[in-house]
This record gives C-alpha cells, structure tokens and sequence, in this order.
C-alpha cells in the first residue's frame, strides 16, 4: 500500500473471531495458499503498513494462536463472538492506540482483498467520517471510520451493526470505486470452493 497521504495514525482491525457455525470447522484454518484463511487476511493486513494492526479472534482461539502468524499485531480475544462481529469491533476499539484517529476494517474470512485496495479506499476517503468500497456490483468491505465514529462503532450490535452505521451516515460517506466485483467470503464450503477457484484463476 502506498503511503498514507497524511500523517494520521491509522489502525487495521481484521474480524476473525467467527464460529464458522455455518462451515461445521474453523474457517480460520481452512487452507489458502501457502497457510492459512486467516492468515493470509493478517499478512495482506501486514503489507499494508498500518500504524497498528488488531486482529480479533474468538472461535477456536486456541488453535488459531497456534497456527496462524499473528506476529506484529495486537490480538484481541473475543469470548463472546456469537453476538456478532460487533462485539470483536468494541473488544477491538478497547485496544487501539489513543494516537489512532481512522481505523480500517478488514474480515478475515475476505482473501480477495488487497493491500491495493485498502491504499484506495484510505486515498478516497479524504475528510469523510466513513467511507466504503464501491465495487462493480455494490458495496463491500474494507470500510475506514474516522475516530469521531468510534463511540458509534462501539455500541453497535449485531453482524450487520456496521452496515446500519453507514446508512446511518450515508449522506457524509464517501464511496471509493474499486474495479471487480465484491470479494467473495466464506461462510459455506460451496463459499470455499469459489474462493479457491478465484485465487487460481487470478
């Protein structure tokens, strides 16, 4: 990623606390490329360069701190993941740097997204208080918040808490055009399979 185009202080958080109760097995674990699901998410995160990098694990905590690099970043454990990706987010904003003023939303179940990616959306932002990627066919993640939306950011609830903040926010939001469809997550082992078939065809 290119260098900030300001001197802010930006923090990458990167959601892998899930349950994967809809997979049967750790999506964290699940094989991608050279590791792991979760830790390709983290090392994309990582080349990033952010000025700090939270990562949230929960499910299957254990076996995630022994099998995915998390050097370099802040990990957070999130018990009580099965309210929703929300609670990572408040567990998270607990840990941030008080020098932090945006953070940077990344799922860990997203391989598709790039560090190119995140450098864009952060180029886009400009002084909006949110701002979201735009891909070809809608909205989708990695989504930065300005630290004036970090009390908000806290007291969501939910998987979808963060989608409400936005439409909450939509006339101040900025949207960043980023070429391709949305990147596709995993949630399902039909998920999985096309996540793996888009990483080959790349």
């Amino acid at each position: 990623m290119p260098a900030s185009p300001t001197e802010r202080f930006v923090a990458g958080l990167v959601l892998g606390a899930g349950g994967s109760a809809r997979l049967g097995r750790p999506k964290q674990l699940l094989p991608y490329g050279e590791g792991t699901l979760l830790g390709h998410v983290v090392a994309v995160a990582r080349a990033c360069a952010f000025d700090q990098l939270v990562v949230a694990i929960g499910g299957a905590a254990d076996e995630v701190r022994a099998a995915v690099d998390l050097a370099g970043a802040d990990v957070v454990r999130n018990d009580a993941y099965g309210a929703g990706c929300s609670s990572s987010i408040a567990r998270a904003l607990e840990r941030l740097d008080p020098r932090c003023d945006v953070l940077v939303l990344m799922l860990g179940d997203q391989p598709g997204v790039t560090a190119a990616t995140v450098g864009a959306l952060l180029a886009g932002r400009g002084e909006a208080p949110i701002a979201v990627c735009r891909y070809d066919d809608g909205r989708g993640h990695p989504i930065a918040f300005a630290r004036s939306l970090f009390d908000e950011l806290a007291g969501l609830h939910g998987d979808r808490g963060v989608w409400r903040l936005l439409d909450r926010h939509a006339g101040a939001a900025a949207e960043v055009a980023i070429a391709g469809p949305i990147p596709l997550d995993v949630d399902t082992d039909d998920d999985y399979r096309a996540v793996l078939a888009a990483a080959s065809a790349a």
